[in-house]
């Protein structure tokens, strides 16, 4: 079976041969797998390990002729450059009689085994028992198997269905169980996975592998990958999405990632107006919209709910032992403030003082003393509050591993540091927004907010990095440097949602929200009793707040 092509096939090019690869390396037992083919990749195009051994890999694809000995020289440079064991190179093609010598020259050398795998070796791979048809296939949580039961019956019944799964439950595997669902019924039926980022498209063909056999192809369509054909799973961008569609692109099943993004006039309506016989299934963990959009209005009310307070109440999501760090406040501004009418901006500027890095460093020294193998992200609030951060944490011998990720790096900077935290190697992540959606870090046990957000969408995102139940993990320490007043509604909200009543303060013992300064947390309550929708409102919202006493 040709499944990685010879010189003059027409299904795959280089970018897609290159992740049939990186798919190929999942089903023969290698883990964290990560793709840095790009600019500055440093001589390799897929780094992973297998067995505690780090290999990296080399991808070229030709059209004619064979790979000559350069391939040889860049995975070398590779192989040096990451730290591996053992490298190799990959083609749909041959090798030439110099790539073979180069190979014997270096092993003889200094010892480094360089492997040759060609087209016809790799489709031998490909049909070899070692190569499994399915790996790491979930095994659905109870929630996770109640919520798969409701949305396949919606998705039969009514050819409609909405999944509202708090980050850390799980959303995306109840997904890809139901496309699994839906290609078992339906032999050679076509899925869009269709999101509104470039980035996601990628995560998601990759987490979607885990959820199908070997056997059904994938692809990605966004403005810069275009597949010729349109088979098996299709992960897309909304715009690339729409673009196939008006050319007669139709899927039997659509599911909508990161469906909050759906609005009644976008794009995403169009997608459904054209494709109005395709069954649509609408995955989210933060459905609420800056705009006030319901997403129910369009894909129906949610068939299966579970929030990320009832998440933590039931036990699907790690114990939480939240500081509050709300003693920066100005308390000689408190002391001068009167009844006035004051804009939540206003008071923003005038009641908290600036946080100094200095004290996020030492909080956060604090508690990583404290918490067994700790595992830490920091989310900042720019590049250059990340970098000024990161460069006060890796002064300090133990955290000099620390890693920055922010849309500043290149792509292979960010897949490379991402891999380095997940695997160990890096002790902390100092992070933008960039790890708002589609990445899954479960060993994460410190999560430090140095950010203001008065996004409820955003605070939740980035609080769910810390909440995946993880083995070993007995709880997530939050340190919340808040100076906003909607921040502190959301906190006190969140406590208020996880007490046993729903009027007292106080929560079950397997969680903790407090604050740092009681003189500051009796305040705050006091206020945000008298805020309504505070958490929620703009900048420009006008609240009359008690003052005169401290």
């Amino acid at each position: 079976m040709n499944i990685f092509g010879r010189a003059g096939d027409d299904f795959l090019d280089g970018a897609s041969f290159g992740r049939e690869i990186e798919r190929l390396l999942w089903h023969l037992g290698f883990t964290a797998v990560t793709n840095v083919d790009g600019a500055g990749d440093m001589g390799a195009d897929i780094i992973g390990d297998r067995d505690g051994v780090r290999w990296v890999i080399q991808c070229k694809h030709r059209v004619r002729g064979a790979v000559g000995a350069e391939a040889v020289e860049e995975v070398i440079r590779g192989y040096y450059s990451y730290g591996a064991s053992r490298a190799a190179v990959v083609s749909n093609v041959g090798f030439t009689k110099d790539a073979q010598a180069t190979v014997e020259r270096y092993k003889a050398l200094s010892g480094i085994e360089v492997q040759l795998w060609s087209g016809d070796e790799l489709n031998g791979l490909w049909c070899d028992a070692e190569c499994s048809e399915r790996f790491g296939r979930a095994t659905l949580r109870p929630y996770q198997a109640n919520a798969f039961v409701v949305l396949k019956h919606d998705l039969t019944a009514h050819g409609r269905a909405l999944l509202i799964l708090a980050t850390g439950l799980g959303k995306t595997v109840v997904a890809g169980t139901c496309v699994d669902w839906f290609l078992s019924a339906n032999p050679g039926g076509r899925v869009l996975v269709v999101v509104h980022a470039k980035e996601l498209v990628q995560q998601l063909e990759r987490a979607m592998w885990r959820h199908i056999t070997k056997y059904c192809p994938t692809q990605q369509l966004t403005g810069d990958s275009h597949p010729r054909h349109l088979i098996g799973v299709t992960c897309a961008t909304i715009q690339s999405a729409v673009k196939y569609v008006r050319e007669g692109y139709r899927p039997g099943l659509i599911v909508i990632d990161e469906a909050h993004h759906l609005g009644a006039d976008s794009q995403y309506a169009e997608l459904l107006t054209t494709c109005m016989d395709a069954k649509v299934l609408g995955v989210t963990a933060t459905p609420w919209r800056g705009d006030k959009f319901d997403v129910e209005s369009i894909l129906g009310q949610a068939s299966f709910k579970l929030g990320i307070e009832e998440g933590l109440r039931l036990g699907f999501l790690c114990d939480v032992d939240y500081r509050v760090y709300a003693d920066n406040i100005d308390w000689n501004f408190v002391r001068r403030l009167s009844d006035q009418n004051y804009s939540i901006a206003d008071l923003n500027t005038k009641l908290f003082l600036p946080q100094r890095d200095e004290r996020i460093r030492d909080q956060l020294l604090d508690a990583w003393h404290k918490v067994a193998e700790p595992r830490a992200i920091v989310f900042c609030q720019s590049v250059q509050h990340a970098e000024r951060v990161h460069a006060g944490l890796v002064r300090i011998s133990m955290w000099s591993g620390a890693r920055l990720i922010h849309a500043g790096l290149s792509k292979r900077d960010r897949q490379v540091n991402l891999m380095d935290f997940r695997s160990g190697r890096a002790p902390i992540l100092v992070a933008v927004d960039v790890l708002n959606e589609g990445v899954d870090v479960p060993d994460v046990n410190i999560i430090c907010f140095a950010r203001v957000t008065h996004s409820r969408r955003i605070f939740v995102q980035q609080l769910g990095r810390g909440l995946r139940i993880s083995s070993g993990k007995t709880k997530v320490v939050v340190l919340d440097f808040i100076s906003d007043l909607r921040r502190v509604a959301c906190v006190l909200n969140l406590r208020k949602q996880l007490a046993s009543e729903c009027d007292e303060l106080y929560l079950p013992s397997s969680h903790r929200i407090e604050f740092s300064d009681l003189r500051a947390e009796t305040l705050m309550v006091e206020w945000i009793k008298d805020a309504a929708d505070l958490e929620t409102a703009n900048d420009q919202a006008r609240l009359n707040f008690p003052g005169g006493n401290d």
